[in-house]
């Protein structure tokens, strides 16, 4: 039985990669691969995940499990994905993402002397904006809007310039991040704390590593294919903002916010505390008031409220559907086994937690790179960790942080990822050959994560 659930186990797993890979509907593939599974697992007399409510008869119980964890995820971290998904779309809609954009590459104009230091520079600038605006494709694009220009003037490639742009999404991470909702929740940690502990005392060197791999990566292959100093024509094109430069705040109020009234610094007393939805929502009003000292038209300044919920509705559509599908797609593996299978044959190839950790990090990145989409092949093997650490006895924050991390490295190797077909077709090259420039500087990352995270 344990041989024919292995199989039937990763035929699934495969089956799912390729439709995924073909561009088939993700939240539809992973529900129905899902329900498939957990039908099998019944078929085979095995159990299925615990209902808090049973109907009483299995092929109810199917529809009941995903009508639980729609309530569960909808009310929880989906909500908040929601109000983040809202609050962008309402910063993108009064140029405030605009402003901060402007705001933070402004300063690479003045290192003319140093190109690929300034390429470089990039990278964390673009981290912070990404921070600020959760949106690998939206910031993606932002950027080749205002700085692609700017870093060719300054004599690097078209190539170069766009890799160090799709470098800046490489560390999905912050309060605002879906990907980290999604992972402090299933690790039961406040999102505030999991960023301040855990992600940025790994990915602060982990961004300087890659800075120093993209200024040698980069600098290799423009002068080896002769392609600096490119003429390209409308390059010189000046971005513009229409908003005031003040609203480059807006964007980055939440985080503010967050770390000052979280449970980390304990400036209050007593306590005064907010989540991350909660800060959305006074973002967005104060985003409102703005609008409405500055237009003068109450009217308009009601109505752009419409651009906020339009914002959480595209979120639930996109993002939170796919969390509420990845999440039956694991249950459908757990119901067949999948993870006492893996820790057995962890154990039989003497693999301890650290390994099975590895083995799944290293997954979910080649995930990444077959589906183009970060969020999926993290959302489809996030919810597993939990169980796999209980069983194994092992860390599951530092399992789950190098897998959530090696998601949205794999992204950007992926020829098929929205950030990087967006850019490469507006810099006129190849996304395989972007993809390609991307792959050194990240699968060295990707090493240099595993050695980072013995030490922190």
């Amino acid at each position: 039985m344990t041989f024919i659930s292995v199989i039937i186990t990763l035929l699934m797993i495969g089956a799912v990669a390729y439709l995924l890979t073909n561009k088939y509907n993700p939240q539809a593939v992973l529900l129905s691969s899902g329900v498939l599974m957990m039908v099998i697992a019944l078929l085979l007399g095995m159990q299925l995940p615990t209902l808090k409510s049973s109907t009483g008869l299995p092929f109810f119980d199917l529809f009941a499990m995903i009508k639980e964890v729609l309530a569960d995820k909808g009310a929880k971290v989906g909500l908040m994905i929601m109000t983040i998904g809202g609050f962008v779309a309402y910063m993108r809609h009064i140029g405030a993402s605009d402003a901060l954009v402007f705001v933070c590459t402004k300063p690479l104009k003045y290192m003319r002397k140093t190109p690929y230091f300034a390429a470089s520079c990039v990278i964390p600038i673009g981290q912070f904006l990404f921070m600020c605006t959760p949106s690998a494709t939206g910031l993606g694009l932002l950027l080749m809007a205002s700085i692609y220009p700017v870093l060719v003037q300054l004599g690097i490639s078209r190539i170069s310039a766009v890799s160090v742009i799709t470098a800046c999404t490489v560390f999905d991470m912050g309060p605002a991040s879906a990907n980290t909702a999604q992972a402090s929740y299933q690790i039961g940690m406040d999102a505030v704390q999991y960023f301040l502990h855990h992600q940025l005392p790994l990915t602060i060197p982990l961004t300087i590593i890659l800075m120093l791999l993209y200024f040698f990566v980069n600098r290799y292959y423009d002068q080896k294919d002769n392609l600096t100093k490119e003429v390209v024509e409308n390059e010189s094109k000046e971005f513009t903002v229409d908003a005031p430069l003040y609203y480059a705040f807006l964007p980055v109020m939440p985080l503010v916010l967050l770390m000052i009234f979280s449970k980390t610094f304990k400036f209050f007393e007593p306590p005064i505390t907010l989540d991350t939805t909660t800060a959305m929502l006074i973002c967005t009003a104060t985003g409102m008031v703005l609008e409405g000292v500055r237009k003068r038209n109450l009217k308009d300044t009601m109505g752009s409220m419409k651009i906020f919920w339009e914002g959480m509705g595209k979120v639930f559509a996109s993002v939170v559907t796919l969390i509420v599908c990845a999440q039956i797609f694991s249950k459908g593996l757990i119901s067949l086994g999948f993870i006492d299978n893996l820790v057995t044959g962890s154990q039989n190839m003497g693999l301890g937690f650290e390994g099975v950790s590895i083995l799944m990090t290293i997954m979910i990145f080649l995930a990444s790179m077959l589906m183009g989409s970060g969020n999926a092949s993290f959302f489809s093997f996030g919810p597993l960790v939990p169980t796999i650490a209980a069983q194994l006895g092992g860390n599951k924050v530092g399992m789950i942080l190098s897998m959530q991390l090696a998601s949205s490295m794999g992204r950007a190797t992926s020829p098929i990822a929205g950030v990087i077909i967006a850019t490469a077709e507006l810099a006129g090259i190849s996304s395989f050959d972007l993809a390609k420039r991307n792959l050194i500087p990240l699968v060295v990352g990707l090493i240099s994560m595993f050695a980072l995270k013995t030490v922190f």
